[in-house]
């Protein structure tokens, strides 16, 4: 538009001066004109120019409130996925378990004994019997006679009135005897025995630093809500940690499909921003290190648990643990725990109440890498009690009827891994442990005056220290085709006690026994790709338990151990076994 203007502009000039001059006064007002033509065009630019000014801080305006747009709407999407993401529950929430299906092969060789409560029984049935047909009263004085020397002996309760009585015992032991159930040795037999575990693991974490675990169990065996396939049921137990279901081992011992809760506990790390932490609740104080080898669990033990060889059983209570930073000891840590085994109820203002029944523990792991694992630990249990809760055993409903003193354990360990020995890895695991029992001045009534680690049934002993030892050995290789095997063997001396009811075997806790145990097994993982978690997996289990015992009472600290071979129809309340065998074989799926 400037350049059309400027072009008539000139064209006006030039004819102007090819024009006569008409007057001077023409001329003023020709140039009058051009000088207000001049201001025109200059003004006329700069409108152009300010225009042109205007058009582009408009079209950075339009660009910047567009980029506000934008990026206030990305902001507050990028806030939304936040906040759904806060709500998910795999933000806060693992769930993962296990199940296993079992098939066990068990069989067994017993020793010649006299069974107590069976003679007790029989001798009470008998005399009821002959009360019809006796019109002398022989038969109802001594049926009477019979309930007073058992209400009499119920209410001994150390080894001193224990002594005071032995005449009552003495005197009643001849009538006694003709109702004697001697059991002749056999070879106890259970070709099939079939069983489901399953596992719900559960881990919230709640609040910064805080989290709940929980583990929810099933165990049960095909056809059967009771425990009477694993307890000898209708005749004596074998052992006393298999003589019923209670705290300690419920859900860990097949019993009903009942899923119970195994574990739970809450977790409060990082305390003062330092590797310190504190636990309570229902602990993880079973299936403790080395154990994990056989049983193929992916997870490493961690700093929950307790090592296998000393405790087995389901506690509540707390732990307190620090895990220091010391470049020379990797993983170390230490911590103090504390459970309760019995809960007594009210204090009986009479006198002779039980006490609760506690352990205290300090377990301290100097070095916990993939390569070594080193633990120390010991526990005291407090307070230990003659038997536990159980309902419907051989015995009927047992109780604690009174406390037997307290145990000391000490044990060392390790587990080791040895990468490309041959084409795979090999696992290694070491543990030694003594039970140093320190018994009071009780006795168990219920149990024929038999005290911690001391007496035999209606023969008392006095009561005194008594130290036993333990050690465990063990091998895995793993093979690059998922493929495991496994060699396992134990000994317990004479007086070893440990306190592993729940331990995951069959015929009972094979770290409690008093003797040898030897383990061969094969695993076998499918090779399939892990879904729910990382370490979710499939594998076969196929493996071997034979026991060969030296002394009766695995597992038991009620009375003195005797030797398998001086037992020739001794007067006891379980079966006494030479050997045992376990065949097994599982399928496993851990998610």
């Amino acid at each position: 538009m400037d350049k059309r203007f400027q072009k008539k502009l000139l064209v006006a000039l030039i004819t102007g001066m090819l024009m006569p001059l008409a007057a001077s006064a023409a001329d003023a007002d020709l140039m009058s004109k051009i000088e207000a033509m001049s201001r025109e065009l200059e003004a006329l630019k700069a409108q152009v120019k300010a225009n042109e000014v205007k058009s582009a801080q408009t079209a950075e305006q339009v660009k910047a409130v567009a980029a506000k747009t934008e990026s206030t709407e990305v902001a507050e999407l990028k806030s939304q996925v936040t906040r759904l993401e806060g709500k998910s529950l795999s933000k806060w929430l693992t769930i993962g378990g296990d199940y296993r299906f079992r098939y066990d092969y068990l069989e067994g060789q017993s020793k010649t004994f006299t069974d107590v409560s069976a003679t007790f029984a029989n001798a009470q049935t008998s005399l009821q019997t002959a009360m019809l047909t006796d019109t002398t009263g022989t038969a109802a004085a001594n049926l009477a006679g019979l309930a007073q020397f058992s209400s009499a002996m119920m209410g001994v309760q150390t080894y001193d009135q224990a002594v005071a009585f032995q005449p009552m015992v003495d005197g009643m032991m001849p009538a006694l005897g003709a109702y004697a159930v001697t059991v002749p040795a056999y070879k106890p037999k259970n070709s099939s025995l079939y069983s489901n575990r399953f596992n719900l693991n559960l881990n919230a974490k709640a609040t910064q630093d805080v989290s709940v675990t929980a583990n929810l169990a099933m165990y049960k065996v095909f056809g059967s809500q009771t425990d009477s396939a694993v307890t000898n049921a209708g005749s004596a137990p074998f052992f006393a940690d298999r003589v019923g279901v209670f705290d300690g081992t419920l859900s860990h011992v097949p019993s009903s499909s009942n899923l119970n809760v195994d574990r739970v506990y809450a977790t409060w790390s990082n305390i003062a921003d330092q590797e310190m932490w504190l636990s309570v609740g229902r602990r993880p104080s079973t299936g403790g290190a080395p154990s994990n080898l056989r049983n193929n669990t992916a997870v490493r033990p961690g700093n929950g648990g307790t090592p296998s060889l000393l405790v087995d059983y389901a506690f509540d209570g707390v732990t307190l643990g620090y895990a220091p930073e010391i470049d020379a000891l990797p993983g170390a840590y230490a911590k103090f725990c504390y459970g309760r085994g019995f809960e007594s109820g009210f204090t009986d203002f009479t006198g002779n109440s039980l006490e609760d029944t506690d352990m205290v523990g300090i377990s301290v792991v100097p070095i916990d890498t993939d390569p070594l694992r080193v633990w120390l630990q010991w526990n005291r249990g407090m307070n230990i009690f003659d038997a536990p809760t159980m309902s419907n055993t051989y015995f009927g409903n047992t109780a604690p009827k009174t406390n037997l003193g307290d145990i000391d354990w000490f044990g060392v360990g390790f587990m080791s891994t040895h990468k490309n020995v041959g084409p795979g890895t090999l696992q290694v695991f070491g543990d030694v442990g003594m039970s140093i029992t320190r018994p009071n001045n009780n006795v168990s009534a219920q149990f024929g005056f038999q005290g911690l680690m001391t007496g035999a049934f209606f023969n008392p002993e006095a009561p005194s220290t008594k130290k036993g030892t333990a050690v465990a050995l063990g091998v895995r290789y793993d093979l690059p085709s998922r493929s495991k095997f496994g060699f396992e063997w134990n000994h317990g001396s004479k007086n070893w006690i440990t306190f592993a009811p729940a331990a995951d075997d069959m015929w009972t806790a094979k770290m409690g026994t008093r003797g040898d145990v030897y383990e061969a097994y094969y695993i076998q993982e499918l090779d399939r790709q892990p879904i729910s978690s990382f370490f979710s997996k499939a594998f076969f289990r196929v493996g071997v338990q034979y026991y060969k015992f030296d002394y009766t009472g695995s597992n038991n600290w009620v009375g003195a151990p005797v030797a398998i071979g001086d037992v020739n129809g001794n007067l006891m309340t379980t079966t006494p076994l030479e050997d045992a065998t376990n065949l097994y074989a599982t399928f496993e799926v851990k998610f």
